[in-house]
């Protein structure tokens, strides 16, 4: 076969590196793109920040977008909206609150602490010492001798987070050395003195231990005699909520086992989490939404708005010259693109917040059970941009409202047809779901098939298994675990 050259023109999509930028950026979290922001500045030196409030972006060429435009012509309500945002936002839905257990040990948070008080010494205490300090502190002040220090702090050091003692005795006793001459007894003498260490119930090697040692340290009576019985025998059918077998093998009525439930309740099954070294992760919302003027408008949050400029130092040098730098320049340009990069970002972002907030505001009129139906498409078409622009748009984006803070794709789920034809969203079935869970009777609760009738009987066509489905996603255990005295 004969070699020959051939010509032959075709088209493809190139993507060019500011175009490569802009995507990067655009599907960035607040944080991600701040500390895409800082490198930027640590190599680029035309590029730095504008600290001087109320500036917006600056540099060679100034580029007005919507965003920028909107926050000029409506100084006031964004401005009244930075200084209130705090003060009016309630916490986020997805925050789990574990309200039955606090971080007190022996500490029942029936109600929410007092606003005013702003400081508790336990949580201070616990966020500068560890478990194991803690406990070394107090073994410090105790009178042992040298060879049972040892031992206490050898099943300090075994204690897992949770301050239980997971690993059998005998299993620790065979990792000693044997010319110590240890024997299982004295390790036993050890741990019953760290069961007296603060917090009670530390050193456990069961949560039926370690509620009952918290029982035992209370004042004896009736109700904590009883509580201790359940939880040194059938703590198991307390947890499965079998109340006919506990007042059988309790012999106790129906007022005793509800007290001695509450002062179970009260109890921390997890004595040292509370010394547990956590790290807090804060939201930086991108868009902050208020009904100004009847109408709920989005606009961008100041604290996630970066403001950068052209160094102009640098570039004053630059045009001064009569050749120009190839370095600086192609610097100078990567510069400009980045500005109009990120402003072209939250251009797009509000665009996106804008468009969801018009298509669901009956959501911030009435709650979760208002929420319709929507899908990406559907905003895609609205603003004429491509799915997977939406997609990056809404992914890792937040939103503050006075319902609380949202990521944007909360507000986008399935359907559920109805019986006239229309369409529920899946997010207010689960709204109605915890909505009649939480009204039913505790005595009498509400089955996964009562609930797919009771919506059934509004319109919404739901299963038996789609609902248990939504009751699942919510956390909200079935239907004998929901029962009460």
């Amino acid at each position: 076969m004969k070699p020959t050259l051939q010509l032959r023109l075709s088209q493809h999509l190139a993507l060019t590196p500011q175009l490569q930028q802009s995507i990067k950026l655009l599907q960035l979290s607040t944080v991600e793109m701040q500390q895409e922001l800082e490198r930027y500045l640590l190599e680029n030196p035309m590029l730095e920040r504008d600290d001087e409030p109320g500036e917006g972006f600056s540099g060679a060429q100034q580029f007005d977008s919507p965003v920028n435009q909107e926050s000029r012509s409506e100084p006031a309500e964004a401005k009244e909206v930075s200084s209130e945002r705090e003060q009016e936002l309630p916490s986020s839905p997805g925050e789990i609150d574990d309200d039955r257990w606090s971080s007190d040990a022996g500490t029942f948070t029936g109600a929410g602490r007092d606003e005013d008080d702003d400081s508790d010494p336990q949580d201070i205490h616990s966020a500068n010492v560890s478990l194991r300090d803690h406990l070394g502190w107090q073994l410090g002040m105790t009178q042992l001798s040298e060879r049972d220090r040892a031992l206490v702090r050898f099943l300090i050091d075994a204690l897992d987070d949770d301050g239980y003692l997971s690993t059998p005795l005998v299993e620790l006793w065979e990792t000693l050395p044997p010319e110590y001459e240890i024997e299982v007894e004295e390790l036993d003498i050890a741990l019953r003195m760290i069961q007296n260490f603060d917090p009670i119930g530390i050193g456990a090697r069961s949560p039926h231990e370690c509620l009952a040692l918290q029982l035992k340290a209370q004042p004896a009576d009736d109700e904590r005699d009883l509580a201790l019985l359940i939880v040194e025998k059938y703590l198991e059918l307390l947890a499965a909520r079998d109340f006919v077998k506990l007042r059988r093998h309790t012999g106790a009525d129906d007022e005793a086992l509800k007290a001695a439930h509450l002062a179970i309740t009260r109890l921390n099954p997890r004595p040292g989490a509370r010394f547990a070294q956590t790290e807090a992760r804060y939201i930086i919302p991108d868009v902050i939404v208020r009904k100004l003027k009847g109408k709920w408008t989005a606009y961008i949050n100041p604290d996630a708005y970066p403001r950068l400029r052209i160094n102009r130092l640098y570039a004053e040098i630059l045009s001064r010259q009569r050749r120009g730098n190839g370095n600086l320049t192609g610097q100078l340009q990567e510069a400009r693109w980045l500005i109009k990069n990120v402003q072209q970002r939250f251009d797009t972002i509000h665009r996106v917040t804008q468009a969801i907030v018009d298509r669901q505001r009956q959501f911030f009129e009435h709650g979760e059970v208002a929420m319709r139906p929507l899908v990406l498409r559907e905003i895609a078409d609205i603003l004429g941009l491509h799915e997977s622009t939406v997609s990056r748009v809404t992914s890792q984006k937040y939103m503050a409202t006075p319902r609380g803070i949202f990521e944007l794709k909360y507000f986008f789920g399935s359907h559920v047809a109805t019986d006239t034809g229309g369409a529920c969203s899946a997010t207010a079935i689960r709204a109605l779901i915890k909505q009649l869970i939480g009204n039913e009777d505790g005595k009498k609760p509400l089955s996964d098939s009562q609930i797919s009738e009771i919506l059934g009987q509004q319109g919404i066509v739901v299963a038996r298994r789609t609902v248990a489905k939504y009751r699942e996603l919510l956390n909200i255990p079935p239907v004998n675990l929901r029962k009460t005295l």
